[in-house]
């Protein structure tokens, strides 16, 4: 606390990096790696999130997300059909209520580590009364690499043999530990290996890959980490091409040494976030969340390299426009439990206030999501609820007035409606 205080924030300054220009991409054609080396996976999922900036109260892994199926089925099934372990990192948030879900199912689980929320105006640790438990957060992904080993989770793969460990979030359903993947990642004999999409403008506010220019290491530059100074040249997507997917293959065994020689923690930087204290109460005490970035740590590692993926391969659902076009026929399932996108591209879904919540969304399409695959562009402006069968294409606005609108069944919407 006492560095936070002295040195302000940890930016990564323009003039200290440029942008990595191209990575090898990736195309599902190819070898798949092998049963054994499938056997010798482990995929750990990151499971420590509650969906409350959507109205949810519980884990958002136990959100229906698409055919029916759970954030938290979807990431073990497609365990299951990659032939690889499945591992949850729950947090203390999630965790009662994760293993609940999971009933008998046979799945390992270890928790991430939570850190006190700090006074603005001091940065002492807060006391809440009212609800002790929201004193406290999780510290970020970038806290699985700790926790793997203070768990004691990753002696015990490693004692049992297995030599990869895969990534993501529970929230991307687009992050499958893709068999063809794991080839790629052997044969390069990387240590770390960092899958990345093109940036688009609305991946403004996440991290972008670049290249340091001290050393020439690959590194993560997080939104929180750039300074306001620089803004712009962050935004620039045509400069910081690249942007995280936030799924990792990792070297068990080269993590291992990592934290040995960091001590068991490795030095990632922290990001400073600002929020209150209760998260549905917007006027109550400002705090900060320090938290870390699991990608940040590919500067750890000598000779991680980048992948560029398809886009399908990078789905987080943190609102409930990314919920809506998830659940629609805009995707598909594939053979191995992942998602491919139906639409090329996929439409930009942009909802209004009436749909902030979860429950909002669902009252308004108690039927599901229109039918997208036919759609460039999606926006609702106002109450309106939507019928059975309905079928967007091309961009369709629809914009209703001060009253409570609907969309009749088996209605075909194009362009701008107002109601």
């Amino acid at each position: 606390m006492v560095r936070l205080a002295a040195a302000g924030p940890a930016y990564v300054r323009e003039s200290d990096i440029a942008p990595v220009e191209s990575v090898p991409r990736f195309f599902r054609e190819g070898e798949p790696a092998s049963l054994a080396e499938r056997s010798r996976t482990v995929a750990v999922t990151l499971n420590g999130g509650l969906g409350t900036t959507m109205g949810m109260r519980g884990p958002k892994a136990l959100l229906p997300a698409l055919d029916g199926k759970t954030f938290l089925d979807l990431a073990l099934s497609q365990a299951e059909a990659a032939g690889v372990r499945p591992l949850l990192m729950n947090s203390f948030a999630t965790d009662g209520a994760v293993r609940e879900a999971l009933g008998d199912r046979e799945v390992d689980c270890f928790l991430q580590h939570q850190a006190p929320k700090l006074r603005r105006s001091d940065l002492q640790p807060v006391r809440f009364a009212a609800a002790p438990a929201k004193a406290w957060c999780p510290p970020g992904h970038g806290d699985l690499y700790t926790a793997l080993g203070a768990s004691g989770a990753l002696e015990r793969l490693l004692a049992e043999g297995f030599e990869t460990l895969f990534v993501s979030n529970v929230d991307n359903a687009g992050g499958s530990p893709d068999p063809v993947l794991l080839r790629r990642f052997l044969d390069s004999g990387a240590p770390f290996l960092m899958e990345v999409v093109r940036r688009s403008a609305r991946d403004w506010k996440g991290g972008h890959l670049a290249r340091r220019r001290s050393d020439a290491r690959m590194i993560l530059r997080e939104t929180a980490q750039c300074a306001p100074e620089d803004r712009e040249s962050f935004q620039d997507f045509g400069r910081y091409c690249y942007f995280n997917a936030n799924n990792l293959w990792i070297s068990l065994p080269a993590l291992a040494r990592a934290l040995e020689r960091a001590g068991g923690f490795l030095p990632l930087p922290a990001l400073v976030n600002r929020k209150t204290v209760d998260p549905e109460d917007p006027g109550s005490l400002p705090v900060y969340h320090l938290e870390q970035a699991a990608g940040t740590a590919v500067e750890l590692f000598e000779g991680a390299v980048a992948v560029e993926v398809p886009r399908s391969r990078f789905a987080p659902v943190k609102t409930t426009s990314d919920l809506l076009l998830l659940r629609s026929d805009a995707y598909r399932t594939d053979s191995l439990g992942g998602i491919a996108a139906v639409a090329d591209p996929l439409p930009a879904v942009e909802l209004g206030a009436c749909y902030h919540f979860v429950h909002d969304l669902e009252a308004r399409f108690p039927n599901g999501p229109p039918s997208l695959k036919h759609c460039s562009s999606f926006r609702v402006d106002g109450n309106v609820t939507f019928g059975r069968n309905v079928t967007c294409r091309g961009a369709v606005h629809v914009e209703a007035g001060p009253r409570p609108a609907s969309i009749p069944p088996g209605a075909t919407l194009t362009g701008h409606l107002t109601l």
